[in-house]
């Protein structure tokens, strides 16, 4: 049986970037329009790590029964490797999406009831990414889908429940939040390309190829970069201190165009959510301090 710290292993930690950076986007813009509201960002935040978790889990589940991760290259994986039961690791991803379904339920009651649908659109999506009879994440959809649901979604949605409005600062922020989301995604696919190619697992990287797929990748930092910009023309220019991602995220970008493969991808994963988080943060943290400066 597997071990807490494998659960905790297997619950893909590296990858909860992705959930918290969309909810502190989404925060700056309220904060910038002063109309942030604390505790429903605090729950937008739960919905969002609930969600990610039980991706991660409902994914492991999936790829582990149908034997895609036989051969697997990247970080632990439950059933693929054994220590855990598929049935035990799919009732962790229901338990998570439990979670999220809760909570979501409690900012649909104090905001709008509408957004009861798209909680559930969104757990569909996240079972639906590896699971059923024709998951998505195979048809080489999954990166349009993260960055609909980790992007515009979570970005715009934490917005409108603290603040009731749709502005296009919101917007700008939610592409570029996806767009990072999308090349963790991206480096993903790319290290996979060899075994997701004979598990029969066809992904964007491996419907573009290597070549291409890593210009995807530096394609994806560059609009983020733009799309910064954006939230900062319609804010504050201290916005701009969201510009700290570039840090992580060149020496990504230098590592995927300069050819690493394999296992040497693992670190432009953790560079990747790492230049998310800051995206996010410094993001945020402009905002602050325009607000408080104003």
């Amino acid at each position: 049986m597997a071990t807490a710290a494998q659960w905790v292993e297997g619950a893909r930690p590296r990858t909860l970037p992705a959930a918290v950076a969309p909810v502190l986007a989404g925060t700056a813009i309220a904060l910038f329009l002063d109309s942030p509201v604390w505790w429903k960002a605090a729950l937008a935040l739960v919905v969002a790590l609930a969600l990610q978790v039980g991706v991660n889990y409902a994914n492991d589940y999936s790829d582990g029964i149908r034997g895609t991760d036989a051969d697997r290259v990247g970080p632990l994986r439950l059933v693929g490797s054994g220590l855990a039961s598929p049935r035990s690791v799919r009732n962790a991803a229901f338990a998570a999406f439990g979670v999220a379904a809760v909570v979501g339920l409690v900012i649909a009651a104090t905001t709008a009831w509408w957004l009861v649908l798209v909680g559930a659109v969104c757990v569909l999506a996240a079972w639906f990414y590896t699971g059923g009879s024709k998951p998505y994440g195979y048809l080489g959809l999954g990166e349009v889908m993260v960055f609909v649901f980790f992007g515009l979604v979570a970005v715009v949605g934490t917005t409108y429940v603290q603040t009731s409005t749709w502005p296009l600062a919101a917007l700008y922020a939610a592409v570029g939040v996806g767009a990072l989301a999308c090349a963790i995604l991206v480096a993903n696919n790319l290290r996979d390309i060899p075994t997701d190619t004979v598990a029969g697992k066809r992904t964007l990287a491996v419907v573009l190829g290597d070549a291409r797929t890593r210009g995807l990748y530096a394609f994806l930092v560059g609009a983020a970069l733009v799309a910064l910009v954006g939230v900062a023309l319609e804010t504050t220019l201290w916005a701009l201190l969201g510009l700290v991602f570039l840090v992580p995220a060149v020496r990504g970008v230098r590592l995927v165009l300069g050819g690493t493969a394999g296992r040497g991808l693992i670190p432009v994963l953790q560079l990747t959510g790492v230049a998310e988080l800051l995206y996010a943060v410094g993001l945020f943290a402009g905002i602050c301090i325009a607000a408080l400066t104003r």
